[in-house]
């Protein structure tokens, strides 16, 4: 819940500098210099705040058409491989996020216009991935405690 709270602080912020930006840009016409750069970080802690948040309440998008097709004998199979290839690439991205991190400013892992080190970015990044691929492991392992049951809990309604 706090990444939650942390990326919607920042969805505020993203939308409080691109109003002064545009203000400064077409009405002072006086572009910010950098203004780029704090919306481009911004709009990571955004991601980030939403990735875990979206998966738990299950606002990522779905599509249901293989439950049409094949109803729950299929799906119980396809569960397992998603969750599976979901977890595993998000933990692939976690640990290459956690790679960037180690090389950080030396390696020039910072905007282009006001050097905003891009490390505490990478880090509520990893967060927010390793928490996902954790939330994946853990609906695999509720879905194969109920595959035999003629409905997975996380399925569509």
């Amino acid at each position: 819940m706090a990444l939650a709270v942390l990326g919607g602080m920042a969805a505020v912020a993203l939308v409080v500098v691109t109003v002064i930006a545009v203000f400064y840009r077409y009405i002072l016409g006086d572009p910010i210099f950098g203004i780029d750069d704090v919306s481009t970080m911004l709009l990571s802690a955004t991601v980030a705040g939403a990735i875990l948040y979206g998966a738990k309440i299950g606002a990522h998008v779905q599509v249901d058409i293989l439950n049409l097709v094949g109803g729950r004998k299929l799906t119980r199979y396809t569960d397992v491989i998603i969750r599976v290839l979901s977890a595993g690439i998000s933990f692939l991205l976690a640990f290459s996020l956690w790679e960037e991190v180690q090389c950080g400013y030396d390696c020039g892992y910072f905007t282009p216009n006001l050097e905003i080190s891009h490390e505490p970015f990478y880090w509520f990044l990893i967060v927010a991935v390793s928490g996902f691929a954790l939330l994946q492991v853990l609906e695999l392992i509720e879905g194969l405690i109920h595959f035999k049951s003629s409905r997975d809990p996380k399925e569509l309604r």
